[in-house]
C-alpha cells in the first residue's frame, strides 16, 4: 500500500512539494516529483548528480521531444554525474551514449527559498556536458541553488529533416524539459521555483538566446546571462573553430532540411525510421564543428534577432557580455607557417582582406597571429553582442559586461597556445572565475574578481540587478547612450570602459 502512495504521489508531483515543507536534504535524501534522491552532504553544502529530468531519448525517442521520466519507488543514488550526451570527440570526451538527459543540484547548507540558478555549458551545441562545472563556490558564496544538466547534441539533438515535422530543436526542448524540471521540484533543494535565472557561456549563450526568444520558454525562467555567445552572432571561414566553414548559431529550416537529407544519403539510409536504427556511432564520426539551431518551428518561429528587433520575447532582465580576447583561443590553433593575409582572404574575400589588414595591420601587434585574433574578437564577437545589447536594452533591464582579466590562468587550454603567444582574456576564460574548473588555478587578486563576480551574478539572480553591497556600480546600459559602455571586469580595476570604441565596432558596422 504504501509503496502504491509513493508511486501516486510521485506521479502527480505532490511529493516534491511535501519535500520542501519538510526541508528535506539535510540527510542527502530529497524527494523530487519522480521519486527519492539520496545524494552527497558535505560541511558546507549537498550535491545531487545524474537525477533523470526526462526519459532516455533512445530507440524510437530518438528525435522526438523529451518525455516523462517513469517514476521510482526507492532512493536513487545521486552521488555520481549521468554519463555525457553522444557526441564526436572535438570536445575531448567523445561518447556514444544516447540515455544522458540528466542534471545535477547544488544547494548551501542553509535551506530556504534561494534563488536558482540553471546553466547550460557550451560546447558549440556539439561537445561537453554538464558535468565538470563544480558549483560549489557558487552557491555557498552566492547562497544559491545550481542546477547544471546534459542535453542532446550535433545530430542527435538538432537534425531538421523534412519527414520530422517541427525537428531541429530538440536540445532547446530537453533544455526547456529541464527548466520544467526545476520549476517542479525547486523547493524540495531549498530553491524558490519564481525566481531562476538561466545562463550559459558560449553554444550555451546561444541557447540562452534561445529560449529568450522562443515562446515555449515563457514563464520557464525570470532572468538571463549570456556569456560569450548572443543573437546576433555569426561568423566567417575558420571564425570560431579553425577549419570550419563560415556559420552561425541559426539555421533555416530549408537549408537544414537539406543537410538533413544529404546527411541521410551519406550513411545510406532513406527514411528516418532508417536513421533511428543506426548506432550511435554513425553519427559520432561526423564531426562538423558547432551546430546551429533550426529557425522555423514550434520552438523558434521565428529568427532571435528578429525577435528581438520586433519585441516578441520573453522580456527579463539580462546580463549580456564577452571576453576582452575572445579570438585568440581561435587564432592560437592555426598552424605554423602563419600567414595572416592569406587567413583574412580565406574569411573574408580579397577585397575586405585588404581593408581589414589595414585596419589591423600586424605591425600594431606583438605579432600577426595576435592580429588575427583582434580581427575575430571584434568582428564575430564584440560588435555582434553590442548589437544584442541595443535590441534587448529598448525593452528590458540590460546589463553589460567585458572579461578583462589578460593574465588569466589558461588550465587546460595551455597546450593550445603556441610558445610566446599571450592568451590574454581568452575565450571561455571567464568560466574559472565562477566555477571550480580543475586544473584552473587563481592568485589573490583573481580569487577577489572572482567573488565580486559570483557576487554580480547571484545578486542579479536574486534582484534582477547586479549591484550590492561592496561590489562597484555597475549601471545599467543605456540604449540612447553616445559612449557604448560595459562594466569591465579586471582584477583591481573593475570600470566602465567603451567597448564600441575599443572593439573597432564603426568600422565593422561598414563592413556589412
Amino acid at each position: 500500500m504504501r509503496k502504491r502512495l509513493v508511486t501516486l504521489l510521485a506521479a502527480t508531483g505532490l511529493l516534491a512539494g511535501l519535500a520542501g515543507v519538510a526541508d528535506a536534504g539535510q540527510d542527502g535524501l530529497v524527494w523530487t516529483d519522480a521519486g527519492p534522491v539520496r545524494g552527497t552532504v558535505a560541511t558546507d553544502h549537498q550535491l545531487y548528480q545524474g537525477i533523470p529530468y526526462a526519459a532516455p531519448p533512445v530507440g524510437d525517442r530518438r528525435w522526438r521531444s523529451p518525455q516523462s521520466v517513469t517514476p521510482w519507488t526507492t532512493p536513487r543514488d545521486a552521488t555520481k554525474p549521468g554519463a555525457a550526451c553522444a557526441q564526436a570527440g572535438g570536445g575531448g570526451q567523445p561518447s556514444t551514449n544516447e540515455d544522458c538527459l540528466y542534471l545535477n543540484v547544488t544547494t548551501p547548507s542553509r535551506h530556504g527559498r534561494k534563488p536558482v540558478m540553471v546553466w547550460i555549458h557550451g560546447g558549440g551545441n556539439s561537445y561537453l556536458s554538464g558535468e565538470g562545472f563544480g558549483a560549489r563556490r557558487l552557491a555557498v558564496q552566492g547562497d544559491v541553488v545550481v542546477v547544471t544538466f546534459n542535453y542532446r547534441l550535433g545530430i542527435f539533438g538538432f537534425l531538421g529533416h523534412p519527414d520530422m515535422p517541427g525537428s531541429g530543436a530538440y536540445g532547446i526542448e530537453d533544455q526547456q524539459a529541464a527548466l520544467r524540471w526545476v520549476k517542479r521540484n525547486a523547493a524540495s533543494f531549498g530553491g524558490d521555483p519564481h525566481n531562476v535565472t538561466i545562463f550559459g557561456e558560449s553554444g550555451g549563450a546561444f541557447d540562452v538566446c534561445a529560449n529568450v526568444t522562443s515562446p515555449l520558454s515563457r514563464g520557464l525562467f525570470d532572468k538571463a546571462i549570456a556569456q560569450s555567445g548572443g543573437c546576433s552572432m555569426t561568423w566567417p571561414n575558420n571564425g570560431v573553430i579553425h577549419g570550419f566553414p563560415a556559420s552561425s548559431p541559426w539555421i533555416t529550416k530549408a537549408k537544414a532540411e537539406a543537410d538533413a537529407l544529404a546527411l541521410s544519403k551519406q550513411l545510406g539510409c532513406s527514411d528516418v525510421a532508417c536513421l533511428r536504427r543506426l548506432p550511435a556511432s554513425a553519427f559520432t564520426a561526423i564531426d562538423r564543428g558547432t551546430t546551429p539551431i533550426v529557425v522555423g518551428n514550434q520552438v523558434l518561429p521565428i529568427h532571435p534577432v528578429d525577435a528581438l528587433r520586433s519585441g516578441r520575447f520573453n522580456r527579463v532582465p539580462v546580463i549580456w557580455g564577452n571576453t576582452r580576447d575572445e579570438g585568440r583561443l581561435t587564432a592560437a590553433t592555426v598552424q605554423e607557417p602563419f600567414d595572416y593575409t592569406g587567413l583574412l582572404k580565406t574569411a573574408y574575400g580579397d577585397d575586405k582582406a585588404a581593408k581589414i589588414e589595414a585596419a589591423y595591420p600586424a605591425s600594431a601587434y606583438e605579432s600577426p597571429r595576435v592580429a588575427y585574433g583582434a580581427v575575430l574578437t571584434d568582428g564575430a564577437w564584440a560588435c555582434n553582442q553590442l548589437a544584442d545589447d541595443r535590441l534587448l536594452a529598448r525593452k528590458t533591464a540590460t546589463y553589460t559586461y567585458e572579461f578583462a582579466d589578460r593574465t588569466a590562468p589558461v588550465g587546460f587550454f595551455g597546450p593550445l597556445f603556441p610558445p610566446g603567444f599571450p592568451p590574454g582574456a581568452f575565450h571561455s576564460s571567464e568560466v574559472a572565475y565562477l566555477f571550480d574548473v580543475p586544473p584552473f588555478e587563481l592568485n589573490a587578486d583573481q580569487q577577489k574578481l572572482a567573488k565580486q563576480m559570483v557576487g554580480y551574478w547571484t545578486r542579479f539572480a536574486a534582484t534582477g540587478n547586479p549591484n550590492g553591497r561592496g561590489l562597484p556600480e555597475w549601471p545599467a546600459y543605456r540604449y540612447s547612450d553616445r559612449a557604448v559602455t560595459a562594466q569591465s571586469l579586471a582584477p583591481n580595476a573593475i570600470k566602465q570602459v567603451d567597448v564600441s570604441t575599443e572593439h573597432n565596432c564603426g568600422f565593422w558596422s561598414a563592413m556589412r
